[in-house]
């Protein structure tokens, strides 16, 4: 699927949108591997697919790798920028997170892709036309 955003706000209902459909296919458990360069929006998604289950005050986990967030559904949204081998996994639990029930969002999951699930939902943000515009492919 392919969306276009025009600001933050966009980009958070698209993100609400996923969490929807998720939620609506009875899938409870799913690594969604993020993808975009610094600053395209991949907080405010998650920000949005948050909020679908009731969560507030998602922040980007730059300085602590990980954030959980409980709602109806839970969420762990991890920041891989700093990840630079297994160990550094191991050191956050990371095997441990992907075995409990919630949604994975990896941001910079490029850097960890051995470890993403042949069952994740990739999805890429790029900016087009316009300091605020934005392409989102969810595959």
């Amino acid at each position: 699927m392919i969306y276009y955003s025009s600001c933050a706000q966009d980009t958070e209902e698209i993100g609400r949108k996923l969490a929807a459909r998720l939620e609506d296919e009875g899938v409870t458990h799913a690594f969604i591997a993020m993808r975009g360069e610094m600053g395209v929006g991949k907080t405010a998604f998650t920000r949005g697919f948050a909020s679908h289950f009731g969560i507030k005050g998602v922040k980007s986990p730059t300085y602590t790798i990980v954030n959980e967030y409980a709602g109806r559904r839970s969420v762990f949204h991890f920041d891989m920028y700093r990840i630079e081998n297994d160990d550094d996994l191991y050191s956050i639990d990371f095997d441990g997170y992907t075995a409990r029930e919630g949604y994975i969002i990896a941001e910079w999951s490029e850097n960890i892709d051995d470890f993403i699930p042949d069952d994740a939902i990739f999805v890429t943000i790029l900016r087009t036309d316009g300091a605020d515009g934005r392409k989102i492919m969810v595959e």
